[in-house]
């Protein structure tokens, strides 16, 4: 018990000690694999997540199959989805998939709204993490309307870089082409330019970022 309250109390600082207490109280811990599926389009959800430790792939599912990279969850990071679908018990219109391995905190839904009512702390982070979702969203609307493959590309293994927090990515270019919503092809011609441009070094398993502003 003391560990558990100790690990919370490092991720969510800002959390008063008895919103730590009934955390620990309530939620479920569920320790997930690299690769395992958290959370698929159309299902129905009972519990708000919160990731303790690891990272979380969100993805949009079109009508035929194809996927579409949205962002990352990470450390501390509510799933937004989560929370709006509690609220208005609809379904879930994204994919969560686990990167690495992963901790996640399911919490019930009448503690999450109970919550709001009791501490200040947890009404902030549940804004919070609304704002920065829409934030995210933004940035791909802007991403997909705004600018060509070729930019898209770059802005995407920028967020890459800021997410794993370094320059060497462990992506193919299967795995870029589906979050992208494009084809390996055309990815990998354009990787081949951003090469000749001195942005990127490919490798055969792997892309090293030298980096340039979109």
């Amino acid at each position: 018990m003391e560990r558990k309250i100790e690990n919370l109390k490092y991720v969510f600082q800002d959390f008063e000690p008895n919103l730590i207490h009934d955390i620990i109280d309530n939620a479920i811990v569920k320790e997930v694999e690299s690769g395992e599926i958290v959370m698929r389009t159309g299902q129905h959800l009972s519990s708000a997540m919160i990731l303790l430790n690891g990272t979380l792939k969100i993805y949009r599912e079109g009508d035929e199959g194809g996927e579409f990279f949205l962002y990352y969850l990470n450390s501390g990071e509510a799933c937004a989805m989560s929370l709006t679908c509690l609220n208005h018990q609809e379904k879930s219109q994204v994919t969560a998939i686990a990167v690495d391995s992963t901790t996640i905190l399911f919490i019930p839904m009448a503690k999450v709204n109970e919550w709001i009512r009791l501490y200040r702390t947890w009404s902030d982070f549940v804004i919070n993490t609304y704002r920065t979702r829409f934030e995210d969203a933004l940035l791909v609307l802007d991403s997909v309307a705004f600018r060509g493959m070729d930019e898209r590309l770059e802005f995407y293994l920028k967020k890459q870089v800021e997410n794993c927090g370094c320059n060497d990515l462990q992506i193919n270019h299967q795995t870029i082409a589906n979050d992208l919503n494009s084809s390996r092809e055309v990815i990998s011609r354009l990787l081949k330019k951003m090469e000749q441009r001195g942005i990127v070094i490919l490798h055969r398993n792997h892309i090293e970022f030298i980096g340039q502003d979109c």
